[in-house]
């Protein structure tokens, strides 16, 4: 054996064989992993409106204040429950809970109200339904103002026409203060109801500047917003955001039935073979054009 052959083999024999895992890390290692994919899952189904509530879930989470989706959970299960197409499969069992869908009309939380006057719609027979919707055209959203509008439709009540008019416009977003624009999201961005569209630094004479979140009323897509470093006064406009696709056939719909020939230049620009425009709304917006001008006759 040479010299360079037995140095070769030194260090072939000083070499450690790898450590391997413990059972205890192996666990670990594994019980890590399977809390990264249960987690999303928990989440998901503890958010997700469709998961069906029992009874005594659904009296919980109708009373549960504190967390304003268990509600909205719970709304969602019972406008599901109520909307079956066969009246003798309708689950009578859901008008128990028809006194809390009056109640919740003037939950303090927009979102509550916005899904409550959608399930308000869907049984015209419900007590005290009428009333409430109609006390809610004057609510301080306007998505809570067209859902109450278009839910009043199926009552054969078009007293919320102009709000079901406006579900059809774009939401023109003014600065609640004076201050400098510091970030937004870009033109063309999909957003939902309360997202954030841009942040206001606003002045506070000498001390630090404070921060003030701009979102967006509705659901829609934001067609313009203020550069960043703008200044802006109060009540100057800051974005423009159009209203999301489901609004807008929901709103077309409804006026199908109750439009009248002033609506018609509100729904024309729908009618139009624009990349943004939906083949379903376009047709919707003709349908609903056709309709109203056979009432003319």
């Amino acid at each position: 054996m040479t010299v360079e052959e037995g140095s070769v083999g030194a260090q072939d024999l000083a070499i450690k064989p790898r450590r391997r895992m413990s059972t205890t890390q192996r666990l670990l290692l594994f019980a890590t992993a399977w809390l990264i994919c249960l987690m999303p899952f928990l989440f998901w189904w503890s958010t997700w409106f469709g998961r069906p509530l029992s009874d005594r879930q659904l009296n919980e989470y109708l009373q549960d204040s504190k967390h304003p989706r268990h509600i909205q959970h719970a709304l969602v299960q019972l406008g599901e429950r109520m909307a079956k197409q066969n009246k003798a499969q309708q689950d009578a069992a859901a008008k128990q809970w028809y006194p809390e869908l009056v109640r919740l009309a003037a939950d303090p939380i927009e979102e509550v109200r916005n899904t409550d006057a959608w399930v308000m719609g869907q049984d015209t027979s419900g007590a005290g339904f009428h009333e409430a919707l109609l006390k809610m055209l004057t609510d301080p959203s306007p998505m809570v103002r067209g859902n109450a509008a278009i839910s009043l439709v199926r009552f054969g009540d078009s007293t919320g026409r102009a709000q079901i008019l406006g579900l059809l416009q774009p939401a023109h977003i003014a600065a609640p203060t004076a201050g400098r624009i510091v970030d937004t999201d870009k033109i063309g961005t999909a957003i939902h109801q309360g997202g954030l569209i841009a942040k206001l630094a606003v002045d506070q004479s000498g001390r630090p500047k404070q921060s003030v979140d701009i979102r967006s009323p509705i659901p829609g897509r934001i067609r313009s917003v203020a550069p960043t470093a703008a200044n802006v006064t109060t009540g100057a406009e800051v974005a423009v955001v159009d209203p999301a696709t489901e609004q807008i056939w929901e709103a077309l719909r409804a006026l199908y039935l109750i439009g009248q020939p002033d609506d018609i230049p509100a729904i024309l620009p729908y009618e139009r073979e624009l990349p943004d425009i939906p083949v379903h709304v376009r047709q919707q917006a003709l349908e609903t054009e056709k309709a109203i001008r056979a009432r003319e006759k």
